[in-house]
């Protein structure tokens, strides 16, 4: 089992939050009301990891293993949630988001393969670990700033927790994995062409409440997240271009085959899917 190394490994890095937060250096003249706003707005987002981990744990029914650590990510998920939360009631209390607020965004996730859901929330850990970091530059205050490197740091470490959940589904379904890793890992590869930011909290997960069937959708402010990381922390082509290149090179350790674009990551997709009948 993955989960108790994984047990093991996320407690010696586990940060407190009336500790590991410098709470004392907070300084109200370097916090403007448009980068607490966007506080609230992670906030609420963060909140999400509740119907994610429902969804997973749904999906997951005959892996106990994955579904056991599942206990350590929702933990550190709601937690993100908590410290942003506390921020405010600290410093903006006027920002707190209301329990209303928070329900909003609980509520069921479609049914989706559990595979391509591994993969799609690995690349979302990646994703989130390099918007974070730039949320931490953008930000003058130092608190939230160290928050958010704090935070960063725990979704690199999901990202590997997942990746360790990936190669295992490898060893046991072959190309039944990889064929469904590659076919996410083509969509968010693409997300520099979409002009759209690919990410869990922005995907459509129930068709019976499409359009309003994000979690992006559910918060009070809608049109946030491109104004976010387009106007405010300025995700760009540079930093896209870190979160493919790990994708990228993720998957070429787990492929064992040099995997430079999407291009190449499709072209192994379709030798995936040829060669099944000649293995069946």
């Amino acid at each position: 089992m993955l989960y108790t190394d994984l047990f093991t490994s996320f407690e010696k890095a586990r940060w407190e939050m009336a500790k590991d937060i410098p709470w004392h250096q907070f300084d109200a003249s370097r916090l403007s009301d448009e980068q607490a706003q966007t506080i609230k707005m992670n906030a609420i987002t963060e909140w999400s990891a509740l119907p994610a981990t429902e969804m997973f744990l749904r999906d997951n029914q005959e892996d106990s293993d994955f579904s056991a650590f599942m206990s350590i990510w929702f933990y550190e998920e709601q937690k993100h949630s908590l410290v942003l939360i506390e921020y405010l009631r600290r410093f903006r209390p006027e920002l707190m988001p209301t329990e209303a607020e928070l329900h909003a965004v609980r509520f069921p996730f479609d049914p989706a393969p559990a595979l391509e859901t591994l993969m799609l929330h690995f690349c979302g850990e990646i994703r989130l670990t390099q918007w974070y970091r730039r949320a931490a530059e953008w930000h003058t205050e130092p608190v939230i700033k160290r928050i958010y490197e704090t935070l960063s740091g725990d979704e690199a470490r999901h990202a590997g927790a997942y990746f360790k959940y990936m190669r295992r589904a490898i060893e046991r379904m072959g190309d039944e994995a990889r064929v469904a890793f590659a076919k996410i890992g083509v969509l968010m590869a693409s997300a520099a062409r979409t002009g759209k930011p690919l990410h869990p909290t922005n995907l459509h997960v129930n068709k019976g409440m499409f359009p309003a069937d994000t979690v992006q959708s559910k918060l009070p402010d809608p049109e946030w997240l491109e104004r976010w990381l387009d106007q405010q922390i300025q995700f760009g082509k540079l930093q896209e271009g870190k979160v493919i290149n790990t994708i990228f090179a993720k998957l070429s350790t787990l492929y064992d085959r040099t995997i430079d674009s999407a291009n190449d990551l499709n072209r192994f997709r379709k030798e995936l899917i040829g060669r099944r009948p000649a293995a069946a």
